[in-house]
């Protein structure tokens, strides 16, 4: 899926901010967070910055925006079911990474907004969490922000290298294309099984 994603983008460069854009915001929504590869979609566009096809700045918005909206519904969604959480489908058929994601709230209160940006098992929790356990837009956002622009270049920055790096040698290239696609595939593949394992 990762590969035609890139193949389609490569076609057509513009397209590539809206997929940016989903991938993080998709990240942050419970339960669909957990099964959507957006990290290792982010990593693999981010390639494209180098060849020229994508601006760091755009990709760097497109990113940071989707996962401030994602973030942002979540929390809202938290927010106006205070209190019956884990009885709101599809929540209540994850009750142990709600549990999970109270926890690691609990633990280290509002900085649990950041800390759970890193988190990928819970990640897609703990905006809805933090909103349900009575958290206050003015303590969420501005750390959700913070959150965000650590994480987005993070993300997108050793996509962009990797990328610059492949571009750069030039005549190699061609034998590089193996060997990179190969740990492309293993790292998505990691991701996968770590979150389904998680879950």
């Amino acid at each position: 899926m990762i590969h035609q994603i890139i193949h389609d983008v490569s076609a057509h460069p513009d397209f590539a901010y809206g997929v940016l854009f989903m991938a993080a915001l998709l990240e942050a929504v419970p339960v669909v967070g957990t099964f959507v590869p957006g990290s290792t979609t982010i990593l693999s566009l981010s390639a494209l910055i180098a060849t020229g096809d994508l601006g760091l700045a755009a990709v760097l918005a497109s990113v940071m925006g989707g996962a401030f909206v994602g973030d942002g519904t979540a929390f809202w969604f938290g927010h106006r079911h205070r209190g019956k959480l884990n009885r709101v489908w599809p929540l209540n058929r994850y009750p142990e990474v709600v549990r999970q994601s109270e926890a690691v709230f609990e633990k280290y209160g509002g900085a649990a907004v950041l800390v759970a940006r890193f988190l990928p098992p819970v990640r897609a929790f703990v905006p809805v969490v933090a909103g349900a356990l009575g958290m206050t837009p003015q303590r969420f956002y501005p750390r959700s922000v913070i959150a965000i622009a650590l994480w987005a270049p993070a993300h997108v920055l050793p996509g962009y290298l990797a990328g610059a790096a492949y571009h750069r040698a030039g005549a190699m290239a061609e034998q590089l294309v193996l060997p990179v696609l190969a740990g492309a595939v293993a790292i998505a593949i990691a991701i996968w099984a770590y979150r389904r394992w998680a879950a």
